[in-house]
């Protein structure tokens, strides 16, 4: 397997280019078809409500449904699908299902990038297309590791590495909007950051399964992890906790995020600009939180004039769901989805033999890759909301650690207790119909994915030489077996 450097502009674009690269072995690709109750096939549909027609106790499906359907709904400055006020000011989509639509709705991103025409579409008109955004590439998040000299950062800024930085820099603003009103602002400076490479990018996580990974105690994590540590592959892994009980938090790239409800409100906020119950304050940049700047201007607070949190309750609506506040039902959709599935590969047109997947299962686990991947970190604790949440195997491939991936993939970004080179084990289930991969989308190459895993101080580093190790024959049923979750 042939390594290759790290190069800023490569990451700047999300795409990877070798030149003269060959690998013995081929990706399979992305799959097709429907998996299982993961997605519901080719035409786009959501993935499918994990609570069994007829043993629905608490009647929760009305609710995954209204969650599913405020999913896809269009947020406006002064609508959301409740009413209630909606995007702005800054904001990276306007609908939850545009980052979230592969290979069904609450998925990862889509082979298409939405947000590469928001600007001729007119969502946001009065905005720049910035250049990593592409049609074909990833949909992203973009941050910005470290402070610039200046506010505003002018061409002859400079990136001050001893001033933190890691906040989201949303991709577009409401200006010219015609809902927007008065409200004129800025983008962030993508030109410049790109030019002192000081910009990294965060694609959308999967939401399939997330009730499940809920459900895990801590004491299931802890006693998972106790056996994850007795390995000979220099793999240590931490967990990062949440800052208000301590407890372990697992939703997110670095697993900051405790629970549903915050990961749903927390996106709300940063992602579409939504002021709701758990972050009730409009959200400036991270540099105008700090002097010599003020936050946001007048203009651009209360857009809608009806106050905060611009997302709340409705109790005079006429059905139980409509009751809801957005953030409750979107953390609803994503409780009740059911797991990805695995499924048959098709590899250059010819279907891959359940004895090579299985073969790349048993080496999967030989060199090391479980280590991290678990199949299986253990079973969910008892639910009160559903029977089909409670006392299952959590068949995510991963451990829900953070762990040090070296210098390669290290973004330069803390959030909780994990550094800028530590990352949340990603779960492998729904991999086989996964378009872009690693935490910016640099590639859509298995291959790449993990060679990438190796460089100066990450823990997989005598996984992947374990890897690099196996004939071409077998590396190929090790990449059959990932396209099979």
């Amino acid at each position: 397997m042939i390594r290759r450097l790290k190069f800023a502009s490569a990451l700047v674009s999300a795409v990877i280019v070798f030149a003269g690269t060959a690998f013995a072995q081929t990706d399979p690709g992305v799959q097709g078809g429907v998996r299982g109750t993961g997605t519901a096939g080719p035409d786009g549909g959501a993935g499918q409500l994990i609570i069994a027609p007829g043993n629905d106790p608490n009647g929760f499906g009305p609710f995954w449904g209204d969650g599913l359907a405020r999913f896809q709904a269009v947020f406006d400055v002064s609508g959301s699908p409740t009413g209630n006020n909606g995007l702005g000011p800054r904001f990276n989509s306007n609908q939850c299902s545009s980052c979230h639509a592969q290979p069904a709705i609450g998925g990862s991103g889509a082979a298409m990038n939405p947000q590469a025409s928001f600007v001729a579409d007119g969502v946001a008109p009065n905005n720049t297309t910035p250049s990593f955004i592409t049609p074909g590439g990833p949909t992203v998040e973009a941050r910005f590791p470290f402070f610039f000299t200046t506010v505003g950062a002018t061409a002859a800024a400079t990136v001050v590495s001893t001033t933190p930085n890691g906040g989201v820099e949303d991709l577009f603003t409401v200006s010219g909007r015609p809902d927007a009103g008065s409200c004129t602002q800025a983008q962030p400076p993508f030109a410049i950051a790109v030019a002192t490479g000081n910009i990294i990018f965060r694609i959308p996580t999967p939401l399939f399964g997330l009730g499940l990974v809920e459900y895990l105690d801590d004491s299931t994590l802890l006693k998972n992890q106790k056996v994850n540590l007795t390995n000979t592959l220099g793999i240590t892994g931490t967990f990062n906790h949440n800052g208000n009980d301590g407890t372990i938090s697992r939703f997110g790239w670095k697993a900051q995020n405790k629970s549903l409800e915050i990961f749903s409100g927390e996106a709300m906020n940063v992602e579409m600009g939504v002021s709701n119950g758990l972050f009730p304050n409009e959200r400036p940049l991270p540099e105008q939180e700090i002097l010599p700047d003020t936050g946001l201007p007048v203009a651009c607070l209360n857009l809608a004039g009806t106050g905060y949190p611009e997302d709340k309750l409705t109790p005079l609506a006429t059905t139980n769901e409509a009751v809801l506040d957005d953030l409750t039902a979107f953390a609803n959709f994503m409780v009740f989805n059911a797991p990805p599935e695995p499924g048959g590969v098709m590899l250059d047109g010819v279907p891959v033999t359940a004895a090579q997947i299985s073969a790349g299962r048993a080496l999967f686990i030989s060199t090391g890759c479980s280590t991290c991947h678990n199949p299986t970190p253990g079973t969910t604790q008892v639910s009160n909301l559903a029977p089909q949440l409670s006392s299952v195997a959590v068949n995510a491939f991963s451990d829900f650690e953070i762990h040090n991936m070296g210098t390669l993939l290290a973004d330069n970004v803390s959030q909780g207790t994990a550094g800028g080179n530590q990352f949340r084990t990603a779960p492998l289930w729904g991999l086989g119909q996964r378009i872009f991969l690693l935490h910016d989308g640099r590639t859509q190459d298995l291959n790449v994915a993990i060679a990438d895993h190796m460089s100066s101080g990450s823990e997989a580093s005598t996984v992947v030489t374990n890897f690099d190790g196996l004939t071409p024959a077998q590396q190929q049923e090790v990449l059959d077996f990932l396209r099979s979750l």
